[in-house]
């Protein structure tokens, strides 16, 4: 007993050390000026590396053997070239991923063509000095909308009519006259199953330099809460990197600093009360004083803990927000994902690939295919659970500052060979593998493992049912902090939010059928319900 205490106490003051990995960097012949894309092209779900020049797209695609090979895509001279960031994503649902162009004037979309051998250029006429990108279902109707930061004015998106056609929006996300908007990341911070927006801000007065969060309400609009949560802050950034570094459920936020003129890097650990606390002393990372305009989270070793990439260095996550500052030989802040298909995360940058050597760790990558959602499930929160506890990962489409990384969604495991795997998907689907093995690649399609009808209880109690105006719940204490969901007859989304209480006014709701859904981490109950 004396021995066991002994070493718990050891562990409190010498937390467990992260081993580091190694690279290797290997040359590849790309001919554009922006090289720094390693995501899916055609949809065989193995990241390909992409190159573009004005009137060029190269793709490298990969085989299954973790070889590559090359194929030069004609296009029109692109009005804007990807000069600040790219983004990628299928957003017309053909089966080939689509390619944003951040440039220093405006937007530029190539779409692919339905069997991929082409791209069209569609270009908007309006100025965007675009910084950080992104594709993310805005409006949660399950197409695929895009947003790009704006330097100099307030920010831009375009909302997807779902036949593939962008309608040119201003304001309402990002809104300082002068902009100052740099780098845009879409996560859930508050696990309401929704995601919300995280802005990086730089340049100019104090005000301008506010990072920011836009709650995400449910109902299609968005409300600034940075100041309120702690996590308005001036200091020079480009870039965040969100993950849950303590796994403890909720994401918590690497904040880099890009000078250390106004402040020090951030590391804010999620209260899971909404709130946010900078977390740095003690976290091991006080001396790294390094400035980047990247940075980004992946598991680069594998061991089940979230690492950060930042100024060219890896910051082994040990699982408790505390770090350990890596080697930085032969690693580089760019692209990142499998580009070998060996289950350890590579780098892609320029003409170099930068290839992790890996060790004896087990892993899992997940391929989310939405249906009700849109068909690259961004914005779908995947969560999986081993020996190790729980590791969760937003899907994403564009994070970092300026390169386009994969969007499959990687997970290391440490010694753990077998885990279960729980997919929320932006249309309220929700999808559970059990006893999945270690060591593989999945495709999940969005309810293709669980759906409405497996999760009808009578036990929920809802009254009055049928209700014009409250409907209350009569059991829900067996429930921790749960979330619902109200779908309409045909299995679509009409309402989502934290359930507070006991009750849910749903006087909003037209007269019809309606199926109503509670859940938490461990529990998921379902049940009909109807409106006058």
């Amino acid at each position: 007993m004396k021995k066991t205490i002994l070493l718990g106490a050891l562990m409190a003051v010498f937390p467990l050390m992260a081993q580091e990995v190694s690279f290797t960097t290997q040359g590849i012949a790309t001919n554009g000026s922006y090289s720094r894309t390693l995501v899916d092209m055609n949809g065989d779900h193995l990241d390909d590396i992409v190159s573009v020049t004005s009137s060029n797209i190269q793709i490298f695609y990969q085989q299954d053997d973790g070889t590559f090979v090359e194929t030069n895509i004609s296009t029109t001279n692109a009005n804007n070239l990807p000069s600040w960031s790219m983004a990628a994503a299928d957003y017309d649902r053909n089966g080939y991923t689509d390619l944003l162009y951040g440039g220093g004037n405006g937007v530029t979309f190539m779409k692919a063509s339905d069997d991929g051998t082409a791209y069209t250029e569609i270009s908007g006429s309006e100025y965007v000095f675009s910084q950080r990108s992104n594709f993310v279902d805005i409006n949660n109707d399950g197409h695929l909308d895009a947003f790009v930061c704006h330097d100099v004015e307030p920010n831009v998106y375009y909302i997807n009519d779902g036949n593939g056609n962008f309608t040119f929006f201003q304001g309402g996300l990002g809104d300082y006259p002068s902009g100052g908007h740099y780098g845009s990341v879409w996560i859930d911070y508050d696990n309401d199953r929704d995601v919300d927006l995280f802005i990086a801000k730089c340049g100019g007065e104090s005000a301008r330099r506010d990072n920011e969060l836009h709650n995400n309400n449910g109902d299609g609009t968005f409300t600034e809460i940075g100041a309120i949560v702690g996590l308005e802050d001036d200091m020079q950034t480009w870039s965040s990197a969100w993950a849950d570094y303590d796994n403890d459920g909720d994401m918590d936020a690497w904040v880099g600093a890009s000078s250390l003129g106004d402040g020090f890097h951030r590391l804010m650990r999620n209260n899971g009360d909404g709130t946010f606390t900078d977390v740095i002393t003690g976290s091991g990372l006080e001396s790294f004083n390094s400035t980047d305009i990247e940075n980004a989270t992946h598991d680069f070793n594998n061991d089940g803990y979230a690492d950060i990439a930042s100024s060219n260095t890896i910051l082994y996550g040990n699982g408790d927000l505390t770090f350990t500052i890596g080697s930085s030989a032969n690693f580089i802040n760019g692209a990142f994902g499998d580009a070998n298909d060996d289950g350890f995360i590579d780098v892609f940058l320029g003409s170099t690939i930068h290839y992790n050597n890996g060790n004896a760790n087990n892993w899992l990558k997940i391929y989310t295919v939405g249906t009700d959602s849109n068909v690259d499930g961004l914005g779908a929160r995947v969560e999986i659970t081993s020996a190790l506890g729980t590791q969760m990962r937003d899907v994403r489409s564009g994070e970092g500052f300026g390169d386009m990384s994969s969007m499959n969604t990687h997970f290391g495991l440490g010694a753990d060979e077998m885990v279960n795997v729980t997919i929320y998907w932006t249309s309220g689907t929700i999808d559970i593998l059990e006893d999945v093995p270690a060591n593989q690649s999945i495709e999940v399609i969005e309810g293709s493992t669980l759906g409405l009808e497996d999760t009808l209880v009578d036990n929920l109690i809802l009254y009055p049912n049928p209700t014009s105006d409250i409907l209350n719940l009569g059991t829900v204490n067996e429930f921790d902090t749960p979330i619902y969901t109200i779908f309409d007859v045909t299995g679509r989304r009409v309402a989502n939010a934290k359930l507070e209480g006991e009750s849910i006014d749903v006087s909003q709701l037209s007269q019809g059928n309606y199926i109503l859904r509670v859940f938490d981490k461990n529990l998921i109950r379902t049940q009909r319900f109807i409106k006058k």
